[in-house]
């Protein structure tokens, strides 16, 4: 574990010290996580237990996070204004939740649309199917980049798009972050920023069969232009 350093030293880097390690706090919560103790934290953030609990009251006084009786952690809810804040500068969400209701509605999977956040890939926006059984994902859960239909696009199509890349379209994944679980997606871009996220479709494996699959890549590969396109941005025009 790292020494704890005064809490106004700056980093190498320009930063502040004790800034970047409260936000290693923060950011040490994962999708599925309720609480977490004081030796959770640690063993995730590499910082002493002194350490944490001296930046905890900080992010406690300021909403990040809540303390329970049992001296578990909780994300706050000044993270969740803060999202809340984020999505609506992006102003994504006017395009990207009604690509997603009509994805969702002609395939009969739930649809989500995924950003790209450092090692992570994020759901930003989701439109659950209508099917009892049904993968389980949230708007706000984070999801490792190497597993998953979504998270091969945010690799594959970071540094752009070729001809062959968008021939592969869309990317598959089969029982690869859950056992039973099936996906496809496609790449978005924009005009300024390239890349900016993965159109996914995901279901149960059962349903994930070749005639269906067929039927998904269509609507894939046609959302994913046609939201590029409102976006500024292009797939390879061999697919126009």
């Amino acid at each position: 574990m790292t020494d704890a350093k005064p809490t106004t030293s700056a980093t190498a880097s320009g930063g502040v010290d004790a800034v970047d390690r409260a936000l290693s706090i923060v950011g040490c919560f994962q999708a599925g996580d309720h609480a977490l103790s004081l030796t959770e934290i640690a063993a995730r953030t590499g910082l002493y237990k002194s350490t944490i609990l001296r930046l905890t009251v900080s992010l406690e006084k300021a909403g990040y996070l809540v303390r329970h009786q049992d001296k578990s952690y909780r994300l706050g809810p000044e993270l969740l204004r803060l999202g809340g804040l984020y999505q609506r500068s992006l102003r994504l969400e006017d395009h990207v939740r009604p690509v997603l209701r009509q994805l969702m509605r002609d395939s009969g999977e739930s649809a989500s649309f995924f950003r790209r956040e450092g090692a992570w890939r994020i759901c930003a926006f989701r439109e659950d199917s209508t099917h009892a059984i049904r993968d389980h994902v949230h708007e706000g859960d984070r999801l490792p980049l190497e597993r998953g239909a979504a998270g091969h696009v945010l690799t594959r199509f970071a540094d752009g798009a070729t001809l062959t890349d968008i021939a592969d379209l869309p990317l598959l994944s089969f029982g690869e972050r859950e056992a039973e679980t099936g996906a496809a997606a496609v790449p978005v871009f924009s005009q300024r920023d390239g890349l900016i996220g993965a159109l996914t479709l995901s279901g149960p494996l059962t349903r994930f069969t070749p005639d269906r699959v067929e039927g998904m890549k269509a609507l894939l590969l046609n959302a994913g232009r046609r939201l590029s396109e409102t976006l500024g941005g292009a797939y390879p025009s061999s697919l126009r």
